[in-house]
């Protein structure tokens, strides 16, 4: 039985991802600082251990006879990180070295590093995988730091790396009472309580959404297959385009909820329009979109009912409180 590492397992893509390697028979170890993670969302069976990736001589003991490393464990705040970039950078940028550094000093056979679409910035839509980086928030920051910090010390050692770069997920054991991201889970519990959409901006933004059991099959591809190896892939969806304003009424309808939306200030740095073309993923992986947005937005709303409505958590500090720091994260208004 192959044994893998996942960081990030108390997460919502680390949790999911556990599953499904445990179903397909695989050995799994688990790292969580459980800060955006939570300990229900742990399969049983994963062999879990409580600590930051930041600490090397722990994660470096766990990486004995570890085929593969999913890390998968990041403060993905990319609209937060223009305002607490301290702690966004150490959790990114230090903890992707720490890992790394375990992986190759136990001689793993493959890495593989989940990034963000932030990695592309404003550029002009579809994202490829050919683009070059250009992050326009310290979150999309760090992340591409952590991409060439994998691949320099990866090829230096000789160790296969993949670079998935997934964007907007949704599903169950997602995070719905964090204030500073995941905007669908954010409607969703907003609703649940009886308060409407809370909306930055004029709601005209666009996103492709992607179910979270269509992205761990992607990741699972880059797991067993030869001709991912030091790729960058991007895994997700890119047949709906939708804005801001559109997810809220689909929100609304799902959920039976007649609450019109609250419009507010617009976040500095916000990309206005972001999807990323899947043709790579569609080539290498046999990628395809099986779960409608429409369906997977139900099928989140119907998790988040089961477990019931959250207060929502300010659980990272403003670092740089200013007149541009939106008012719903300093005044704590969502």
């Amino acid at each position: 039985m192959k044994k893998i590492l996942i960081t990030g397992v108390a997460g919502f893509l680390g949790s999911n991802l556990a599953n499904f390697l445990i179903e397909k028979n695989y050995e799994v170890i688990g790292i969580d600082n459980l800060i955006g993670g939570d300990l229900d969302n742990i399969n049983k069976k994963v062999k879990f251990y409580n600590f930051d990736c930041q600490n090397f001589e722990k994660i470096n003991k766990l990486c004995k006879d570890v085929d593969c490393i999913y890390h998968c464990a990041a403060m993905a705040h990319e609209g937060l990180s223009v305002f607490s970039p301290v702690e966004i950078s150490k959790s990114n940028v230090v903890a992707t070295s720490s890992v790394v550094a375990a992986g190759i000093n136990n001689k793993v056979r493959r890495i593989i590093y989940c990034s963000s679409m932030a990695r592309y910035g404003k550029q002009k839509i579809p994202f490829t995988e050919e683009m070059k980086t250009q992050p326009v928030d310290p979150y999309g920051i760090c992340k591409v730091a952590g991409e060439d910090i994998l691949k320099v010390l990866c090829n230096l050692n000789k160790v296969e790396w993949v670079i998935a770069v997934p964007h907007n997920i949704i599903g169950p054991n997602q995070k719905y009472d964090d204030p500073y991201r995941n905007v669908i889970s954010i409607f969703l519990n907003r609703i649940l309580q009886g308060k409407p959409p809370m909306i930055y901006g004029d709601g005209n933004q666009k996103r492709c959404f992607s179910y979270v059991d269509d992205c761990i099959y992607c990741l699972y591809g880059m797991l067993v297959n030869k001709n991912v190896v030091n790729q960058v892939i991007n895994i997700g969806p890119d047949e709906e385009f939708v804005s801001i304003n559109e997810v809220a009424e689909i929100c609304s309808n799902i959920t039976g909820s007649n609450l019109k939306s609250e419009y507010i200030l617009d976040r500095p740095q916000e990309v206005v329009e972001a999807t990323c073309s899947a043709n790579k993923a569609r080539t290498l992986l046999n990628y395809e979109t099986k779960i409608s947005l429409h369906d997977g937005i139900k099928k989140t709303y119907e998790h988040i009912k089961k477990r019931g409505p959250k207060e929502f958590k300010y659980y990272i500090d403003i670092e740089i409180d200013n007149d541009l720091t939106p008012t719903t994260w300093k005044n704590k208004l969502i």
